[in-house]
């Protein structure tokens, strides 16, 4: 029984059209799902992703276009790394995103990996890491203005931030069976980091990158930050073990969940930070054909009811 990886990063969002026109034409992901928050039907939820929405590659947005700005800290889902192929995309992106207006851009590395700093408009942390070429095991969602080599294929990392290393090193260790890679420093050559991953091999897709800020203020979660990353398995029946796996190791953790798409359950490792495991399918496609996903609001079988109601509170948006 292990975690296979990323299966998706939520995070927020206040300026919906705005976060629909970023992810979609300036990095070339799909949208993959049009839909609500099942917990806030007033809110829009988008999914984008690669072709066929393989999970490892979906990046979803929780739409309140109320809610304030993301404040910066400790104690949070700090930021989210894309992988690309091959050294040659990371000069693309650069020029791309410079071109597009992006602000933050940087060129680094980290631990050995090539990558890009940036943020969305709204201000999230983001990174594109070469990935050397590894496998990809989704498709690729075609661009005109992307060369295919260029192309997104899906997370690398997340990147945390904690007060303490070792407060959160016994839950990833001991409850979650990550592995430990590595000790070093972030890219100020300062901040200590300690690298995990979620199976044997590690590399894109199943790595976590934990920074240690003591002296940082806590984050709170807000439009331009992460709400919640989530972690991979194969069906129910493995996601019923991880929870009596959590329950056992006194991790406080929701029931299953159905969430229609996939199954989950939810659980925090601080008080900042949520994790969900969730199963790789049934998939995007149960409820709508392959070719059209993300053209219209789809909604679960449970809300099916609510349609006129819900599809009352949403405001427009141009995909």
């Amino acid at each position: 029984m292990q975690l296979n990886g990323l299966h998706h990063v939520t995070a927020v969002t206040a300026q919906i059209q705005r976060n629909l026109d970023f992810y979609t034409r300036v990095l070339g992901l799909r949208l993959v799902k049009k839909t609500v928050n099942q917990d806030d039907t007033s809110a829009y939820h988008l999914f984008y992703a690669d072709k066929l929405g393989t999970p490892g590659t979906d990046l979803t947005f929780f739409d309140w276009p109320h809610i304030s700005p993301n404040q910066r800290g400790t104690d949070s889902i700090a930021g989210t790394a894309f992988r690309v192929s091959l050294p040659d995309a990371l000069p693309f992106w650069t020029e791309r995103l410079k071109e597009q207006g992006i602000k933050g851009i940087k060129r680094t590395s980290f631990a050995g990996r090539d990558l890009i700093s940036f943020q969305d408009p709204e201000g999230q942390q983001l990174y594109m890491v070469d990935d050397e070429g590894a496998p990809f095991e989704g498709e690729l969602w075609r661009r005109p203005e992307i060369p295919d080599p260029f192309a997104l294929r899906g997370f690398y990392s997340v990147i945390l931030s904690v007060p303490d290393q070792e407060t959160l090193a016994h839950t990833l260790e001991t409850a979650l069976d990550f592995a430990k890679v590595e000790e070093t420093t972030w890219m100020d050559a300062k901040t200590p980091v300690t690298i995990y991953r979620t199976r044997d091999g590690g590399g894109p897709g199943s790595e976590v990158w934990v920074l240690e800020e003591p002296y940082a203020p806590r984050a709170k979660v807000g439009a331009g930050g992460v709400h919640h990353t989530a972690f991979r398995v194969k069906d129910q029946s493995e996601l019923e073990e991880w929870r009596t796996r959590l329950v056992n190791s006194e991790v406080r953790v929701t029931r299953v969940i159905d969430r229609f798409w996939f199954k989950s359950i939810y659980f925090r490792v601080s008080r900042g930070i949520l994790f969900e495991i969730a199963t790789e399918g049934p998939g995007f496609a149960i409820d709508e054909d392959m070719n059209s996903l993300g053209e219209k609001l789809v909604l679960p079988s449970f809300l099916e009811s609510q349609r006129e109601e819900i599809e009352s509170k949403l405001t427009p948006i141009e995909v």
